[in-house]
């Protein structure tokens, strides 16, 4: 049987949002609702931090919490470092990272992705969400698009710009909206954070395009659940009403 760890990064620290992890989602905090919506896709799981407060609060509600207190750049150093020094000798065959800011991802999602991942030969897959061109989020540059494949279930690209263009300019078509979740066969996860920002990740700002540049290919299944990430304050209240 597959061994798979879903292992959530959460730091205090946050430019737009201190204390992001800990907010209070209708009295619930939001890493409680990560980790306890991760745990029930019947995977090992663990919240990765820095933080003294973040380690107190999810062990007070019985969650698996390990420290990883290096300076590292991004959350999938963190990530790696992490299987590195505690899940390395288990023999795990997929590491799935979760945005500690995706409340309302739901464990059968991570679920589906891990079946996709074991069957493929993919070294890195990830979620995507089919949306509708004429939707506000098709021009806004925070929500990452996906040039996918349906037949292979391969991405092609990932942009902050509006993909695919529609040189016409008259129709009405889907596109990929990227959600961040990773699953990684464990050696694709350590060499990936070896390389160095490549080109087109420092242009578009976008960590997976790394991968891409470097021939790494990226497989990806679509998931009809509406996700909110905690990006700001402010949404704090969207999720709350999901959750309604």
């Amino acid at each position: 049987m597959a061994t798979v760890v879903v292992l959530i990064p959460a730091r205090f620290g946050s430019s737009r949002f201190p204390g992001k992890p800990l907010a209070k989602i209708s009295g619930v905090s939001m890493i409680q609702r990560v980790f306890k919506n991760c745990q029930d896709a019947g995977f090992k799981t663990a919240v990765v931090t820095d933080n003294d407060e973040i380690e107190s609060h999810v062990k007070s509600f019985g969650g698996v919490v390990v420290r990883v207190d290096d300076d590292v750049p991004s959350g999938s150093e963190r990530i790696a470092l992490a299987y590195q020094r505690f899940f390395q000798e288990d023999k795990v065959d997929l590491v799935i990272n979760v945005q500690g800011d995706e409340p309302l991802l739901k464990g059968d999602v991570l679920k589906e992705l891990a079946q996709f991942h074991l069957k493929s030969n993919y070294p890195i897959s990830t979620l995507l969400r089919e949306r509708e061109s004429q939707e506000e989020d098709f021009k806004n540059p925070n929500v990452v698009k996906a040039v996918w494949s349906s037949s292979s279930k391969q991405c092609l690209y990932f942009s902050r710009q509006s993909l695919p263009y529609d040189r016409d300019g008259n129709k009405n078509y889907s596109w990929y909206q990227h959600i961040g979740v990773y699953s990684y066969r464990p050696q694709a996860l350590l060499d990936f954070v070896k390389l160095p920002v490549s080109r087109h990740e420092d242009l578009e700002k976008l960590e997976q395009l790394r991968a891409l540049d470097n021939g790494y290919s990226i497989g990806a299944i679509l998931t009809k659940q509406k996700l909110i990430g905690v990006d700001v304050p402010e949404d704090i209240k969207k999720v709350e009403g999901a959750l309604l």
